[in-house]
């Protein structure tokens, strides 16, 4: 099957996928090792992707001089939303003695700066599948035209400098450009695994740094309260998106004492009601549990039934403070999100502080503000804010 025909069903969608920049040096890799050695232009490379599609990349901007040849591929990301859609992915290959394949980055490829990566520190961020990629396409045309000598390999990515500030990187400490990523060959329509992947390998670096605490935002939001609310270094916190148990379980694995959680009440009210992916897709309780708090202490049938319709959380606060129930509920609301939190967290110390853009700190659990204490003296952020 040929990736233009693979497609995933999201959401009642049907969304085409892409190939990663992995899946692109590779095919330019092989394109320019075909025009070194023949001295022919391949119009088009076949590429056999480790998820097993097969892709029919075209060939641009070829160049061939005596000493070297060099292809480019452009990066189609399908209907995924990634910056590195539309960029160009160059190969450079030229003879060197021995009979080694090396590959190394070139303009616009970051360099590893942190431990913790899959790449060592100094060496380009091209990650051992897209190397290994590189390597065997190159492989294949030098057994098909009996050359038996050593091979050079130079990734480059002209608009990965400008592109990198758009990505994860330069907090992992990959500098002067974008990684040449990809397990599968394929990207997959707003896939998770990815997002998932990247929040694993930040707590990942963090531990390895000698971190103890972790100071976790769910977006946006959280990361300006952090900062702004709290007068806290928002740069030092793990962004967790949705993936709220995912996130302690990570923490959980790579050892450290403490997490602090800082939410938005739209997200964190449903960790109340034990969910831990907070994603609307996957579950919305938040007028359940914010009416069901109200109702056990004492909210008559008519603001439980307005809460019941309350559209955002906010709306929900204002009912509860009509009814002089809103400190109540949010501090009932507070103890089952320390529940829930504390079962799936075992051993780690976890604390949460749920806020809205409105009406700021809504609620706490019992040892956020001594977690909070530590952070601002760990990671104090601008106090003139």
């Amino acid at each position: 099957m040929d990736v233009t025909e693979l497609y995933v069903h999201k959401n009642q969608q049907s969304l085409r996928c892409g190939y990663t920049t992995g899946s692109c040096a590779a095919a330019a890799a092989k394109a320019a090792a075909i025009l070194l050695l023949t001295g022919e232009l391949p119009a088009s490379v076949r590429l056999v992707t480790p998820a097993g599609p097969c892709l029919k990349l075209e060939v641009l901007h070829p160049c061939k001089t005596e000493s070297f040849a060099q292809c480019a591929v452009q990066k189609d990301s399908g209907d995924d939303p990634d910056v590195t859609d539309g960029i160009l992915v160059y190969a450079k290959v030229e003879k060197i003695p021995g009979s080694e394949i090396k590959v190394d980055g070139g303009a616009g490829v970051g360099r590893v700066t942190k431990p913790g990566l899959s790449c060592p520190v100094g060496s380009a961020a091209i990650n051992p599948v897209p190397r290994r990629m590189i390597g065997e396409a190159v492989q294949e045309i030098c057994e098909q035209t009996g050359y038996h000598g050593g091979i050079s390999v130079e990734i480059s990515i002209p608009e990965g400098v400008a592109l990198a500030e758009k990505t994860y990187n330069p907090r992992l400490g990959i500098v002067g450009g974008i990684s040449v990523l990809g397990t599968s060959g394929i990207v997959e329509p707003m896939s998770e695994r990815a997002l998932l992947d990247s929040i694993r390998l930040e707590l990942k670096m963090a531990a390895e740094s000698g971190k103890q605490d972790v100071l976790v935002t769910p977006g946006n939001y959280g990361a300006d309260f952090t900062r702004d609310g709290l007068r806290l270094d928002a740069e030092q916190a793990v962004k967790c998106s949705n993936y709220v148990g995912d996130t302690i379980d990570y923490a959980v694995e790579f050892g450290f004492k403490r997490m602090l959680l800082i939410a938005h009440a739209g997200k964190l009210v449903k960790v109340a009601a034990g969910i831990m992916n907070t994603h609307s897709h996957v579950a919305d309780a938040r007028a359940e549990v914010l009416a069901s708090h109200a109702a056990l202490h004492g909210a008559p049938v008519e603001a439980v039934q307005r809460l019941m319709d309350s559209l955002t959380t906010d709306e929900a606060v204002k009912i509860l403070e009509e009814y002089g129930l809103r400190e109540t509920v949010m501090d009932s609301v507070m103890k089952k999100v320390e529940y829930h939190l504390r079962a799936r967290a075992g051993k780690m110390e976890i604390a949460a502080l749920m806020f809205s853009n409105q009406y700021g700190i809504l609620g706490e659990t019992s040892s956020a503000k001594k977690m909070l204490r530590r952070y601002e003296e760990e990671y104090p952020g601008n106090q003139d804010v």
